[in-house]
This record gives structure tokens, sequence and C-alpha cells, in this order.
């Protein structure tokens, strides 16, 4: 008998500044952070950046407060 594996995974969706839908891991956020321009890093319309648990960053359009919540409905 082959036993199978139901694995699921939830993702939340957020907009990059430039409409881009980006779906993340709730499970693999580190935090959530406002935007410091320095020298143009995170593109205009940047309200949050999201840490990643591997070092990488995610510039939204949502404001933290909007992504902190959507990140808590899908835990």
């Amino acid at each position: 008998m082959i036993l199978g594996l139901i694995f699921a995974l939830t993702l939340v969706e957020f907009h990059a500044p430039s409409g881009q839908r980006v779906e993340i891991n709730p499970a693999e956020v580190s935090s959530l952070r406002e935007p410091i321009d320095i020298k143009g890093h995170w593109g205009k319309g940047t309200h949050c950046v999201i840490v990643m648990t591997n070092g990488r960053f995610n510039g939204v359009a949502e404001s933290c407060a909007v992504a902190e919540q959507k990140l808590q409905d899908a835990k």
C-alpha cells in the first residue's frame, strides 16, 4: 500500500510597488520594517519591507499594519 502525504502550504498575497503579485509563506517571515530609502534602493510606493528567515527582503505596497494583520490572519 502506498501512503500519500498531504502537505498544506499557506501563502499570503501582497503586492509589489509595481502592482505585481507577491506570495509569501507566513512561516518564513522574520520581521516587518518601515522602508528607509537610501539612494533610491526601495521603489516608489514601498510601504513595508518583509524580512524573510533566509535573509531576503520583499518590498510591498501594503502598510506594515496591513501586512501584519494579513500574516496573523493566515496563522
